[in-house]
């Protein structure tokens, strides 16, 4: 006969390893049960999407409805303070940050979503932002971010988020296995999982690119005339024809690198080594208009910009002489052609020769590399009508990537 000693001491390791385990994870959602947890709070934000987050059976879901926004620029996010659940004393100790985790799957892929962790005092609200580009919709994923210079006190509220944004007009949802914030040494913290990325980081000096392309190939693709090529789109400098690229509306740059040399023996392209820029020469911008008058300070600020997509569909060797927007699209809708999700936004300089140059995180450079992602897109947020130097102007003005990579 067993001796009942064993589980006693079954059962007293049992308890040691909970015990461990709370104070290791000091705050955790597995989202458990029939029902969310009412401290956790949803919001939707600058555009027309609805969110409800909604519990699955053993995983919490935001199932977002983007379906009549008109201009892709909304957000979502869930929201909850645990302060309640945490060391705030032990946080005020400079060798000691927040790190939360997450286990997460995306309905749409590649997506980009993004932790975020504020104060009630908070004024830099993208100090402790990270976002996450998620490269598949097929399997979970877990991400994490740890804090740098937190500032946090006995009797702040400490809220932690998720957020997915710009995800495009369409329903989409993000389901989150678990949840878990966790007060950690800082030179003991494990490496952060999923790859944090800046957001809105400031652009690289190019000088530390050891790789600049001019654009292979750029056309127009137009809505409204989608049987009509525009190579010989162009405006006139006194008495000199000058090729441009004009964005608006209805009128969209397409771009498109060949990296074929930059293969090894087997066909595989290099290794991105970090972010990439893209780097356009105004010719002339047309924009105006009363945004905030409209739609308030928040929305209107974010209008006369362009936004830079990628390019999943049509023809991968497209030729800018034949190309047009019935050709490249196929009778396909446009959510199969590009990421509905941009890659960035910026006002775009104004001044005639001024650059405007966007930073490309390194997930979207890489694809870029691996042929995954077939060239880029721009189109404007806004009544916006701005004309870039194309590629026939020549290479000190024509759309340029500057990038690092490392062979394989």
């Amino acid at each position: 006969m067993r001796s009942p000693i064993f589980p006693l001491r079954g059962l007293l390791f049992g308890a040691l390893c909970a015990l461990a385990l709370a104070a290791n994870a000091q705050f955790v959602d597995h989202f458990e049960g029939d029902s969310i947890d009412e401290q956790w709070g949803s919001f939707t934000g600058d555009g027309d999407a609805s969110l409800e987050f909604i519990p699955r059976g053993g995983f919490a879901r935001m199932e977002m409805d983007a379906s009549d926004d008109r201009h892709n620029v909304w957000w979502s996010i869930i929201k909850r303070n645990v302060a309640g659940d945490l060391d705030l004393e032990k946080l005020q100790d400079p060798d000691y940050e927040l790190r939360v985790e997450a286990r997460i799957r995306v309905s749409h892929a590649p997506k980009r979503v993004n932790f975020m962790i504020n104060t009630q005092r908070t004024t830099d609200f993208h100090q402790h932002l990270r976002e996450y580009d998620i490269p598949d919709s097929d399997g979970w994923h877990v991400i994490s971010m740890t804090t740098r210079d937190l500032d946090v006190a006995p009797g702040d509220a400490l809220n932690v988020q998720l957020s997915a944004t710009d995800w495009g007009p369409d329903q989409y949802h993000l389901d989150v296995d678990y949840y878990r914030a966790d007060v950690v040494l800082a030179s003991e913290a494990d490496p952060d999982r999923g790859e944090p990325l800046v957001y809105h980081p400031p652009v690289p000096a190019l000088d530390t690119f050891d790789h600049r392309r001019s654009v292979d190939q750029d056309a127009l693709l137009n809505r409204d005339f989608p049987e009509v090529n525009f190579d010989g789109w162009s405006t006139r400098d006194g008495d000199r024809r000058v090729r441009v690229l004009t964005v608006s509306a209805r009128q969209w740059p397409i771009l498109r690198w060949d990296f074929d040399e930059l293969q090894n023996e087997s066909g595989r392209a290099g290794e991105a080594d970090g972010a990439g820029v893209l780097e356009l020469t105004t010719h002339s911008v047309f924009a105006g208009g009363d945004y905030v008058g409209a739609h308030g300070e928040d929305l209107g600020v974010e209008f006369d910009k362009i936004r830079v997509f990628e390019v999943f569909g049509g023809p991968a060797d497209w030729q800018q002489s034949s190309i047009t927007f019935e050709r490249f699209a196929q009778g396909k809708p446009l959510a199969e052609l590009f990421n509905s999700q941009m890659t960035f936004d910026v006002a775009p300089a104004r001044q005639k020769g001024g650059k405007t140059r966007i930073t490309l995180p390194r997930p979207v450079m890489q694809r870029l590399l691996n042929g995954t992602t077939r060239g880029l897109l721009i189109r404007p947020l806004g009544a916006l009508e701005a004309s870039f130097y194309d590629s026939e102007e020549g290479a000190a003005r024509a759309p340029t990537l500057y990038f690092n990579f490392n062979t394989r």
